[in-house]
C-alpha cells in the first residue's frame, strides 16, 4: 500500500509541470531536484509513504525515528515565461518491481488531480568512467516534445545509448503516456560508481533543465548543497545495502516450525 499524506492546503496551480528527482545512479536526480527546491524556496505540501520502501526507520540525532519517504513541493511562477512546478524528491525508490508500479501509479493519480500534463524525470547514465564534461542524454514520450526542448542542450539519443531506463525515471513517462501525459527523461552521464554523488553531472543537468523551465538559478551554492545532502544520502544507501544483505540471508535461511523473524525490535 502507498499512502500520500497531505500537509496543509493543496495548492491551486496553473498548467504545472512535474519534476521527479529521486536517488539513483550518481544521485543526480536527488541533487538536481533538491537544489532547485532550495533555490526556488519551493513549499512542501505532501509526503508519500509506502510498504514497498525498505523495512527500516532512520535514526536522526542518535534517537529520533524517521520513516523513509518521498516529498512533494510546489513553486508558483513569479516571472513571465515561467511555469508552476510540482517537485517530487525523497529518500529512496521502491525495493521491488511491483512496488515501482504501485508507487508511480499512485503519484500519477495524485499529480493529475493537480493539473499536471507534462513531466521531467531526472536520472544518471553510468559510463564506467569519470566524465570531465558530462553529456546530457534525453528520452521523450513523443516527437512534439523533443522539438519543444531540443535547444536546451539535451541530446535525445537515449535509445542508442542504453535502450531502457530502470526505475521511477522511466516508469513515470511510460505509465504517464498511457494517461495522456507527455514528458522527457534527462540523464546525466556519470561514472556509475556505487555510493558516489556526482555534482558535476548534476550541474550539467541543472543547466539544461533551467533552460527548459526558463528559470534563472545561480549554481554558486551547488557544492555547499551537495555536501549537505551527501551525508544523508550515503547514510540511507549504506542502510539499504545492509538491509538487502539481511533480507538475502533470511530468504536463504532454513525455517523450522514457525516463521523466524530477524528484525531488530
Amino acid at each position: 500500500m502507498t499512502t500520500i499524506k497531505k500537509i496543509g492546503k493543496i495548492p491551486k496551480l496553473k498548467n504545472p509541470i512535474f519534476i521527479e528527482g529521486l536517488p539513483g545512479v550518481g544521485n543526480i536526480g536527488r541533487v538536481a531536484a533538491g537544489y532547485l527546491i532550495k533555490e526556488l524556496k519551493a513549499k512542501k505540501f505532501a509526503e508519500l509513504y509506502s510498504e514497498h520502501f525498505f523495512p527500516f526507520v532512520i535514526l536522526h540525532d542518535d534517537f529520533k525515528i524517521g520513516l523513509l519517504k518521498n516529498k512533494f513541493y510546489y513553486y508558483k511562477a513569479k516571472k513571465a515565461g515561467e511555469r508552476d512546478i510540482v517537485f517530487m524528491t525523497g529518500d529512496c525508490q521502491s525495493l521491488s518491481p511491483n512496488g515501482h508500479y504501485d508507487v508511480v501509479e499512485s503519484v500519477l493519480e495524485f499529480i493529475q488531480k493537480l493539473g499536471v500534463k507534462e513531466m521531467i524525470t531526472i536520472g544518471g547514465l553510468a559510463t564506467g568512467e569519470i566524465e570531465k564534461k558530462p553529456g546530457i542524454i534525453g528520452a521523450a514520450t513523443d516527437d512534439k516534445i523533443i522539438k519543444k526542448y531540443e535547444k536546451s542542450g539535451i541530446d535525445f539519443v537515449a535509445g542508442e545509448k542504453v535502450g531502457y531506463i530502470v526505475g521511477a525515471a522511466g516508469l513515470f513517462l511510460g505509465l504517464g503516456k498511457e494517461r495522456g501525459m507527455s514528458g522527457i527523461c534527462v540523464l546525466g552521464e556519470t561514472s556509475g560508481f556505487p555510493i558516489v554523488t556526482d555534482p558535476k553531472s548534476a550541474e550539467s543537468v541543472l543547466n539544461s533543465i533551467t533552460k527548459v523551465l526558463k528559470l534563472k538559478v545561480s549554481m554558486n551554492r551547488l557544492e555547499e548543497r551537495v555536501k549537505e545532502m551527501e551525508k544523508f544520502i550515503k547514510k540511507v544507501e549504506e542502510l539499504q545495502r545492509k538491509a538487502l544483505m539481511q533480507i538475502s540471508k533470511e530468504e536463504r535461511a532454513p525455517v523450522k516450525g514457525k516463521e523466524q523473524l530477524r528484525y531488530i525490535g
